[in-house]
C-alpha cells in the first residue's frame, strides 16, 4: 500500500473543491500581498496544483512576464492548464522540486504551497529553488504543522487511528517548525514569518476542512486499524456535530518570505 496519495483525476477534483473554499481564498489573498508580484516578473509555482493561485499571478504578471507551474501530478497539470488556457503567459508541465526543468536566474518570484511536506530530500529541493530564483528575487513558502491539528469528536480512540493514518502520507508532518534554519542553509534571507490558520468552527461545504476531512477519511481506510465503517461512523459524527453547532476544527499553515541575496 502506498503511504502517498495518488492525485488521480478524483482525488486533484476533491483538492481542487477544498482550494475553491472562502478560507482558502483568503490564504492565496495573503500569500499574493506578502510577494507583491509586479507586472512583467517572471513567476514559478512550484506544486502549482489545480491552477487557482497561478491564474492569479498569471494575471498579476500580464501578458509581458511569465508564470511556469510545475506539478508532480498529470491530472493536476491538465486542470491547471485548463484553467488557464486564455493565460497566454502560463505554462504548466509535470516535473520534479528536486530537479527544475529551468536554466539559472530564470525566475524573479517562486512560491509553493502544501508541496514541501511531501519532499524528502529538501537540502536538494531548496538548492533547485536559489538556483532558478535571480540574485535578488523572492520567495513564498506556505505549509502546514500537523501537530497543530484540532479536531473535536466524542470518540477520541477511532479519530487518534485516523489522523495516525493520516500521518502516513507526509515525509514531512511538522516541516514548518525547520523551515527557516533549512532556507538559511540553502542560502536564502528569511524575512517574514506568519501563521494562517485554517479555523473552522461550522461544518459545510465551503470551508477546508469539509473537505480535507472527507480526504482524511478516504485515506486512512485500511491503515492504522481504521475500516470503511470508522471511516463513515467519523464523517457522520462531523456532520452531527456540525448540526447541533460543537463542530470544532483548526490546522495552522505557517507562511515563509525569504529573499535570494542580490549579488
Amino acid at each position: 500500500m502506498s503511504p502517498a496519495i495518488e492525485f488521480d483525476e478524483a482525488a486533484s477534483r476533491a483538492v481542487e473543491a477544498a482550494y475553491l473554499t472562502t478560507d482558502v481564498v483568503a490564504q492565496r489573498c495573503t500569500i499574493m500581498k506578502a510577494l507583491e508580484v509586479r507586472p512583467g516578473e517572471r513567476v514559478l509555482d512550484i506544486g502549482s496544483g489545480p491552477g487557482l493561485l497561478a491564474h492569479d499571478l498569471a494575471a498579476t504578471v500580464g501578458a509581458e512576464g511569465r508564470l511556469c507551474g510545475i506539478d508532480m501530478s498529470e491530472a493536476m497539470v491538465a486542470m491547471a492548464r485548463a484553467r488557464c488556457a486564455g493565460q497566454t503567459q502560463a505554462t504548466f508541465e509535470v516535473a520534479d522540486a528536486c530537479a527544475l526543468p529551468f536554466d539559472d536566474g530564470a525566475f524573479d518570484v517562486a512560491v509553493s504551497t502544501q508541496v514541501y511536506e511531501y519532499v524528502a530530500d529538501i537540502p536538494t529541493a531548496f538548492t533547485e529553488l536559489r538556483r532558478v530564483l535571480r540574485p535578488g528575487g523572492r520567495l513564498a513558502i506556505l505549509d502546514a504543522d500537523y501537530g497543530s491539528l484540532v479536531i473535536h469528536t466524542e470518540d477520541p480512540a477511532r479519530l487518534a487511528r485516523i489522523v495516525a493514518a493520516w500521518d502516513e502520507h507526509f515525509v514531512h508532518a511538522g516541516l514548518p517548525r525547520t523551515l527557516a534554519p533549512s532556507l538559511r542553509e540553502a542560502g536564502f534571507d528569511v524575512r517574514q514569518r506568519d501563521v494562517i490558520p485554517m479555523f473552522n468552527p461550522e461544518y459545510h461545504p465551503n470551508t477546508f476542512s469539509y473537505h480535507l476531512t472527507m480526504m482524511m477519511a478516504m485515506f486512512a481506510i485500511g491503515r492504522c486499524g481504521v475500516t470503511q465503517d470508522d471511516a463513515d461512523a467519523w464523517l457522520a459524527e462531523l456532520a452531527a456535530l456540525g448540526r447541533a453547532g460543537k463542530y470544532f476544527y483548526s490546522l495552522n499553515r505557517y507562511l515563509f518570505i525569504a529573499d535570494k541575496p542580490d549579488g
